[in-house]
């Protein structure tokens, strides 16, 4: 099964990360930082007319902070705070797939601290490089990326290092919380775009999925800004990363039975993570998957687009969430999943570029066939 409808409640909670979330004043610290910039929203009229919607907006992430992703949003507010509350911390330590590790790096350079940063067996040369020239010491494990977070956690225990992990579990959940703190400030970017006060000017919104700690942070701001008003809310994962989708078909957090294999390096995660899944229950409409072909035809459309429509550089895992939409549209199997969201002629469409070319040989690869 490819895709599994959820009936969210819309509830506003108060969990200690929604706390967290509801004190975020991330916008204004962004702003203090070098090559702050709010990131482009498109009108992407060409596409929508080619796949017979009213509307597609996508925001672009790749230019964030000359980081080629948008985490570096998170990384920076969350290490930012934990700072403030201790600034004798020496050393931030993380796992990650690419983006993430990069944007520990970066945050804690600018702070003139040093990083540990793991990652898991594929992770590519270009990837460790980029995280390396941020001064951070990259360790590359013979692990997945769920045994790399665990690992992470022990070492940072062991050697006193502050862990700085997107993704939550018992007794680690405040630092999650600051990081998706910080990813509420591309919302709020859009407050006077699409986001206005009432009501939004978009009917669905398609998001790419990896823990879930960023699209969980993207359902509390849409619940906690309109209520029931809030646009519907789907979920893309890599067929061979499905762990929400394998959650929600277990009624519990599980780590998915599939192989780990997908181009998709930013959302080759395993079991979600623990606050993100409280979240996403309450105010996702549905989780779908993809293929990794799925992933390369959009990066392919946003590189070529017909006309003189504006070229976006998209890698496989910001590409997600167009190929979640193309599916949807092309796909007859996924009537039913369009019937619950009201996909159709009128729909306006929100999507996010989470990266650009953060693999360009692989990019290359990719958009020149």
């Amino acid at each position: 099964m490819d895709f599994f409808l959820n009936i969210p409640n819309n509830e506003i909670g108060n969990t200690l990360t929604e706390r967290i979330l509801a004190q975020s004043n991330s916008i204004k610290f962004h702003k203090t930082l070098p090559n702050y910039s709010n990131s482009k929203l498109f009108e992407l009229e060409n596409l929508s007319t080619e796949l017979g919607v009213d509307n597609i907006y996508l925001k672009d992430e790749s230019t964030r902070f000359n980081l080629n992703a948008f985490k570096g949003l998170g990384a920076s507010y969350a290490i930012r705070k934990l700072l403030i509350e201790d600034p004798q911390t020496s050393v931030f330590c993380t796992a990650t797939d690419g983006n993430h590790g990069k944007a520990v790096a970066w945050s804690a350079s600018i702070n003139k601290k040093k990083s540990v940063v793991y990652v898991p067996k594929d992770t590519t040369k270009e990837r460790i490089d980029a995280i390396a020239q941020y001064g951070g010491e990259v360790i590359q494990l013979d692990m997945n990326y769920e045994e790399t977070c665990n690992h992470a956690a022990k070492q940072s225990a062991l050697n006193n290092w502050m862990l700085v992990q997107d993704t939550s579990w018992d007794g680690y959940e405040k630092i999650p919380a600051l990081i998706m703190s910080g990813y509420l400030t591309h919302f709020k970017e859009m407050e006077d775009s699409i986001n206005l006060f009432q009501k939004p000017k978009i009917d669905i919104i398609f998001l790419q999925c990896g823990v879930g700690s960023w699209p969980a942070s993207c359902i509390w701001y849409y619940l906690n800004r309109y209520r029931t008003n809030r646009p519907k809310i789907v979920l893309v994962e890599p067929n061979e990363a499905s762990g929400v989708l394998s959650s929600f078909m277990h009624n519990q957090r599980v780590s998915p039975k599939v192989n780990f294999e997908t181009i998709m390096a930013g959302l080759n995660c395993g079991i979600p993570s623990k606050s993100a899944w409280e979240i996403i229950k309450k105010g996702c409409d549905a989780v779908m998957t993809i293929a990794d072909e799925d992933a390369r035809n959009a990066m392919r459309t946003l590189y070529k687009p017909k006309e003189n429509s504006k070229r976006i550089i998209s890698g496989e895992s910001g590409s997600a969430g167009l190929a979640g939409l193309i599916k949807c549209i092309k796909d007859p199997g996924m009537s039913k999943l369009n019937e619950h969201i009201e996909l159709n002629s009128k729909s306006r469409i929100l999507l996010f570029n989470t990266e650009g070319d953060t693999d360009k040989e692989s990019f290359k690869s990719i958009v020149e066939l």
